[in-house]
């Protein structure tokens, strides 16, 4: 019950991330904020302390589920992640190319509305397993989920500053509604669907491969005017943090 509540709460804190992400004026600055960076630098250690450790593991389950030979249950892990990735990739690369279109056609720096919207409902479905996996992860310690939740509250505030910079008015109006509305929906699917081991993992390399797509988008491209100290404080604070939870965990 403990733990149903905190898992609640954390759901609640992400949906408040999608609702007043704008209300964050101290991010809207040019270059970009130290803030964001640092963010970042949490989110691309998430990255490569969780994810990519948690996919040997799903590689694992995959093997001992379908009876393949190690390397072709791993190489189905990775492929479902570079799915993941590339479909938000190409999402990404339509709001550019729909921006670029209207703003030599109208001179307006919006996308298109439908473009904008498919990539509201690829980001929801996101927020379904990520809100899911709340209740359903390969670590189910408390630090592990606190460590969990830290970084996604820092990727959402990322993820949801740059979708929000896309098309404002339509996010504020109804897209932040739709994605607290997914998250809350991923938390409910994780209390009432018990999915078998296999189907976690091809969840969780899914959103793993959108995650690593949307850090790297949000974080290195030159026009952000990134911030690197802040980028490896990040980083650095969040390895700190997983490596003593593991070591404290171990003893």
């Amino acid at each position: 019950m403990a733990g149903t509540t905190i898992s609640a709460l954390m759901a609640l804190a992400f949906c408040a991330v999608h609702i007043f992400v704008g209300k964050l004026r101290f991010l809207e600055r040019t270059p970009r904020s130290r803030w964001l960076s640092f963010a970042g630098g949490v989110a691309v250690g998430y990255v490569f302390l969780h994810i990519l450790p948690e996919l040997g593991a799903h590689a694992a389950t995959f093997e001992d589920a379908t009876g393949f030979k190690a390397e072709l249950a791993e190489g189905l892990v990775y492929t479902l992640s570079l799915v993941g990735l590339a479909l938000f990739y190409g999402l990404e690369r339509a709001l550019s190319v729909s921006r670029d279109q209207r703003m030599a056609n109208e001179g307006r720096d919006r996308p298109e509305r439908g473009v904008f919207w498919l990539h509201i409902a690829a980001s929801a479905l996101l927020m379904i397993v990520i809100a899911y996996l709340l209740n359903h992860r390969e670590d189910a310690s408390m630090g592990g989920m606190i460590l969990y939740f830290a970084a996604m509250m820092l990727h959402f505030v990322t993820a949801d500053f740059g979708t929000r910079a896309d098309h404002p008015e339509l996010y504020d109006n109804k897209g932040r509604w739709v994605l607290a509305a997914a998250t809350m929906f991923g938390w409910v699917l994780g209390l009432a669907l018990d999915l078998p081991e296999m189907a976690i993992g091809c969840l969780f390399a899914f959103v793993a491969g959108g995650i690593v797509l949307l850090v790297l988008k949000e974080e290195l491209p030159e026009e952000r005017k990134s911030f690197f100290w802040p980028f490896l404080a990040g980083a650095l604070l969040y390895a700190a943090l997983v490596l003593g939870e593991t070591h404290l965990a171990a003893g």
